[in-house]
């Protein structure tokens, strides 16, 4: 039986400008820079003899107290397995466990079955892989002046809302450059052991263990730490934390980043502190950092956007008791005497207008002049939130390191490099390269998902329908029974309890269980597609998985909604000959007011229930699994716990990281921004949620789940265009709210134009008469045997007419139940509405987006005062080559010159 053990070849490919291109990296990684060999496998496993515990539970050393512990495996011991399954797996653990990097392997203490090897990368396996990932590290201190904080005069305030710093410090700030190891006398070396960050280090061991091969057969290659893990060859492979997140490690040199993170980030007690930015980022890499700078930022700009919406809504709360058209719908004598016609067939009946008094002062809350101006204000907002993001995005670019993350620096995922057997040549750099898919094999694969994904949304459209059946099927009961005189047991909410409104509440329930339940469906739907398509790098993974559950979620959530506001009520026909979905269900009719109340309970169903149950996930189930776990590997045991064996007791991260947290925000993005028009306490909400969710999501990451492998991102990725799709689709949604489901242009209309003269009888313009006058007249002998009511209420009377809400004209007209000339006003001035809307909030926008650059100015002479310190340190190190090698064998023997000396000649150039 044989293995195959790699080691590292020191020749590396370059390209002219000294930096590994990924292209011949990529073939160096298949010829060059690992080589094979075949040797005999023993019994024995291939890995150092096993170390004892040393007692020592917060330690991050092997044994030895020097080698620092960079990464974990986990595995059961084969000897506790059958005979046959034993030698498959150490097979495969032992290419693994010899990439010249030193391993240390220790038994449980609780477990004895279970082996945790400790993975340490020594120096010169660190500076040949941080070349490879093209790592940035420090080569000067930054000499430009930093800018003055413009709250520096209110320091003795403001410092109270900052984590302290004299618990996390402040970090030295450095001119830095992509590391090369042929170069390292220009990099600012001060101590080897602390060149790499520990977040450094654990980014290389993982993109090693992720390409180490464990299997050969042919053309198909099997590596990677990930698919062991798939297949329980190891159970588990994480960084260790530096400490226990509520204790402070008594060994000498732990950082305690991870205690300092929970007092100072993830604390309840600190939930008014902004976050520890830079700390996040050093502790769990740039990706995880940009998160939370995202999601602070964005709860920042939420404050603004709460404040205005809670001032709307109380304006419309205090508005609710002097509203004119609220007034005659609750007056005895208008809306007491107003009869409606019934709103289904056979068994409903008439009812009176003033049944719905409470529901229409509850909409003068939502449906008020304050709300166009909040709708027109949170379309200015979103575009100040993108623009100023972007500025903020750049600063925090320069700060981390990732101006220059370019995609080529990227490395393909290991998934994508074993699927590699066919050849093409490069269109861009001309030499062959291999790819997992042909041409026409890669359309197949992008078809394939796309009809996939298009399926699912066309199975969320008809669970949409199947929702609209069961209103107009409910409705249906509730209207014969909710009309009922007799409903004493619900007497304190009887006002209230309107079919409409019974309607609403109980089939928003049904769609937020609709849903979840296709959520967790389609999940594994879009991973499988996404794997399916094979992505080269795990950015394209994300990207493509983004795209896919946006598209979906965005159809998911929003459907419901965007029928009420635009669907529900505009196609019904009238009573005579009213409008019937599938032949058989009368469709539904808004309330007198409009349907934006409906939009209002859809709105918060949603969005309540969503929050609600995404924390129930994220901290109740983490810590619950955690207990639980504890409970049953701990049960009466007081032995000393080592720290790699307290985090294997934590949860693990999903494959997907933070993509659920980023699609969670995004759809709140969606709901706060899409619908904000019917709905201003949103921004309230989000709000109230978001100041939750940083510190939930704070504390889970810090406390429940092991240390995430950092990783490197420059943004956030594709959510961006999909956030500036939103804002722009947001402008057209709102205005058409405002414009159809609202009562505000009609009101309008009559105000200007039809409660005057040559319309109306007012000597001036006002509201007075606005129920009366849109609301038509019908005749009951002109309903069809389909639709005439079986009982009639013992207040009816000998009433020949009843109302329903058109503009139409009326009985005995010669244009009878017509459209009159008011409809086509309405529809004028709605469609001028938005239009002229759409138009002055896309051109405020563009301006906007215009005038507030991009990146600022600061950061940019920051930009470019580091490449200019780069580009001459790669000159002098080319000049010195080349006089080198023009020298006399014999004065090659000079000194090297001290790092200070040739920082002080830098100077001198760049003086010049």
């Amino acid at each position: 039986m044989f293995l195959l053990l790699r080691h590292i070849d020191r020749g590396l490919f370059r390209d002219p400008r000294g930096l590994l291109s990924t292209d011949v990296m990529y073939d160096l990684m298949e010829e060059e820079l690992f080589e094979y060999r075949v040797v005999e496998l023993s019994s024995a496993p291939c890995f150092s003899p096993q170390a004892d515990f040393n007692g020592k539970h917060d330690s991050l050393f092997f044994n030895d107290g020097v080698r620092r512990i960079d990464f974990v495996l986990v595995y059961e011991d084969e000897d506790k397995k059958d005979f046959d399954k034993r030698h498959t797996f150490q097979r495969k653990k032992a290419s693994l466990m010899k990439m010249g990097m030193a391993l240390e392997a220790t038994r449980s203490v609780v477990d004895d079955k279970l082996i945790f090897v400790k993975v340490h990368m020594p120096w010169d396996v660190l500076c040949t892989y941080a070349e490879v990932l093209h790592i940035k590290l420090p080569i000067q201190p930054n000499d430009l002046a930093s800018r003055p904080s413009p709250w520096r005069f209110f320091s003795c305030v403001t410092k109270h809302f900052y984590p302290s710093e004299d618990k996390i410090g402040t970090e030295a700030d450095f001119y830095t450059a992509p590391f090369e190891k042929d170069r390292l006398e220009y990099f600012y070396v001060k101590d080897q052991d602390n060149f790499f960050t520990p977040s450094m280090r654990s980014r290389m061991a993982y993109y090693i263990l992720n390409r180490a091969p464990y299997e050969i057969r042919g053309n198909i290659k099997k590596f990677g730490i990930t698919k062991l893990l798939d297949s329980g060859v190891y159970k588990a492979a994480y960084p260790l934390h530096d400490c226990r997140f509520n204790v402070r490690s008594t060994e000498l040199g732990s950082p305690n980043e991870r205690l300092l993170l929970y007092e100072e980030w993830a604390h309840p007690k600190s939930f008014y502190k902004m976050q520890p930015l830079d700390l996040i980022r050093k502790y769990y890499g740039e990706k995880i950092g940009i998160y939370f700078a995202w999601l602070g930022f964005y709860t920042l700009m939420l404050a603004l956007a709460a404040a205005v919406g809670l001032g709307c809504f109380i304006y419309g709360y205090h508005t609710q008791e002097t509203s004119t058209w609220s007034k005659e719908v609750c007056d005895p004598n208008i809306g007491g005497a107003i009869v409606m016609c019934p709103q289904c067939d056979l068994e409903c009946t008439y009812w009176r207008l003033n049944s719905t008094c409470e529901s229409s002062k509850k909409l003068c809350i939502f449906d008020n002049f304050g709300t166009l101006v909040f709708a027109v204000f949170m379309s200015v907002w979103v575009t100040l939130f993108l623009e100023f993001w972007k500025r903020y995005q750049a600063e925090l670019e320069y700060e981390w390191d990732t101006v220059e993350f370019l995609e080529q620096e990227e490395q393909p995922r290991p998934e994508y490099e074993a699927k590699c057997s066919h050849e093409r040549i490069n269109p861009i750099t001309r030499a062959k390269e291999k790819v997992p898919y042909t041409a026409c094999g890669r359309c197949i694969r992008l078809s394939l998902g796309i009809g996939t994904v298009l399926f699912w949304i066309l199975l969320i459209l008809a669970s949409v329908v199947a929702i609209i059946v069961y209103r107009l099927a409910v409705f249906f009961a509730f209207s014969a029974k909710l009309r009922a005189q007799d409903l004493k047991e619900l007497e304190p909410f009887r006002e209230y309890v309107t079919p409409q409104m019974a309607t609403t509440v109980s089939a928003s329930i049904i769609s937020f269980v609709v849903i979840m339940i296709l959520n967790i469906l389609y999940e594994r739907v879009a991973i499988w597609i996404t794997d399916f398509e094979l992505p080269r790098t795990k950015t394209e993974y994300e990207n493509s998985l983004t795209l896919k559950m946006f598209l979906f979620q965005f159809v998911n959530y929003y459907s419901s909604c965007f029928y009420i506001a635009f669907a529900k009520g505009k196609v019904v026909g009238y009573p005579k000959e009213p409008v019937y979905l599938l032949g058989k269900y009368r469709n539904e009719e808004c309330d007198p007011g409009g349907c934006l109340m409906e939009l209002t309970t859809q709105l918060t169903v949603i969005m309540g229930g969503k929050a609600i149950w995404n924390n129930i996930q994220e901290v109740l189930l983490p810590w619950v699994k955690n207990l639980i776990f504890r409970h049953c590997t701990q049960a009466g045991s007081e032995k000393v716990i080592p720290r790699w064996e307290q985090d294997y007791q934590l949860q693990p991260i999903g494959k997907l990281g933070l993509f659920y947290e980023y699609l969670e925000m995004v759809i709140q993005f969606g709901f706060v921004t899409l619908f904000v028009a019917s709905f201003p306490l949103a921004p309230v909400l989000a709000l109230v949620n978001n100041l939750f969710e940083i510190r939930v999501d704070a504390w889970k990451i810090t406390t429940q789940f092991r240390r995430m492998v950092p990783e490197k991102a420059q943004d956030i990725g594709a959510w961006q265009p999909i956030l500036q799709g939103v804002a722009i689709l947001a402008v057209a949604t709102n205005a058409m709210i405002i414009a159809f489901s609202s009562d505000m242009i009609p009101r309008l209309v009559y105000y200007w134009s039809f409660s005057v003269f040559p319309y109306g009888d007012h000597a001036e313009s006002t509201m007075s008469g606005y129920i009366n006058n849109t609301l038509s007249i019908f005749n009951i002998d002109d309903f069809s045997n389909f639709s005439r009511p079986h009982n009639t209420p013992y207040w009816f009377k000998n009433s020949s007419t009843c109302r329903y809400r058109d503009f139409r004209n009326p009985p005995g007209h010669h244009k009878e139940y017509q459209y009159n000339m008011q409809y086509w006003h309405v529809i004028a001035a709605k469609m001028a509405f938005i239009i002229v809307v759409e138009h002055i909030v896309y051109f405020t926008k563009f301006v906007l987006s215009y005038i507030i650059p991009d990146v600022p100015v600061h950061v940019r002479e920051q930009i470019k005062r580091e490449r200019y310190l780069t580009q001459v340190i790669i000159h002098e190190a080319n000049l010195k080559l080349v006089t080198k090698r023009l020298k006399p064998p014999e004065d090659d023997e000079e000194k090297p010159q001290h790092p200070k000396g040739k920082e002080e000649k830098l100077e001198l150039e760049l003086d010049f």
